[in-house]
């Protein structure tokens, strides 16, 4: 027992280590925090009589591709693709919005998000889903682009901020109603008027399943799957 103690010690005193290199919880790293949830979250894109704050919404500083020929059926991946090299095309069409989520968190890190992050939002994830207070940005951005939160999981992993059990864990979250604001609004607009209720409460209980499938998550990795991460630092 004591030898296995040892064995898993470099690995937890590493990711401490990565932890306390985080800068320090400041006012300044709840301010970026708070920004980087407004603009990941599509906030800004529906104030009311402020469109000019779209021009700090993620999925207004994405943009999109310019159309070829016929509008209607038409992008610059063009039609009619198959296999890998339209697979190629649709790789690269997701490039801008993923370099521009890294680039956002980068920045917003550099001021402190994440270490405002996993100072407050850690008391709400670790009871729920035991992951740490820092992927809350991460979540955030899945909110609008499932690709950039993806691409944002993966980078925190390879980061050493997060082991493989948690990955997994966020990846649940994040696969239960991906891209959640986006896909709604865009899908379910079409029956907005038939709705008998509030359209808001079908997207509340959207965002309350993700943690439900989150919890449910890391309580067969706790159980069933228990032994795969024996070893994992």
């Amino acid at each position: 027992m004591e030898e296995k103690k040892n064995e898993q010690t470099p690995g937890t005193d590493e990711r401490a280590q990565k932890f306390t290199a985080l800068p320090k919880f400041t006012i300044g790293g709840i301010v970026a925090l708070i920004l980087g949830i407004l603009i990941f979250a599509g906030v800004f894109a529906h104030i009311q009589g402020y469109e000019w704050l779209k021009a700090f919404d993620y999925s207004t500083l994405i943009g999109k591709f310019g159309t070829m020929k016929d509008p209607a059926k038409n992008t610059f991946i063009g039609a009619g693709g198959v296999s890998a090299r339209a697979g190629f095309l649709f790789a690269l069409s997701l490039i801008p919005s993923i370099m521009l989520a890294i680039g956002i968190v980068n920045v917003l890190q550099h001021y402190g998000a994440l270490s405002a992050a996993q100072k407050l939002m850690t008391p709400l994830f670790k009871p729920l889903m035991d992951v740490p207070g820092l992927v809350g940005l991460t979540l955030i951005t899945d909110l609008q682009s499932t690709d950039a939160g993806a691409a944002l999981t993966k980078e925190l992993y390879d980061l050493g901020l997060v082991d493989k059990r948690e990955e997994t864990i966020i990846a649940a979250w994040q696969y239960s109603g991906a891209g959640m604001i986006n896909n709604y609004f865009a899908i379910a607009g079409a029956v907005f008027g038939f709705m008998a209720c509030p359209i808001l409460i079908p997207l509340a209980i959207i965002f309350v399943m993700k943690f439900v499938g989150a919890i449910i998550c890391r309580i067969a990795l706790d159980t069933i799957y228990k032994g795969d991460f024996k070893h994992d630092n």
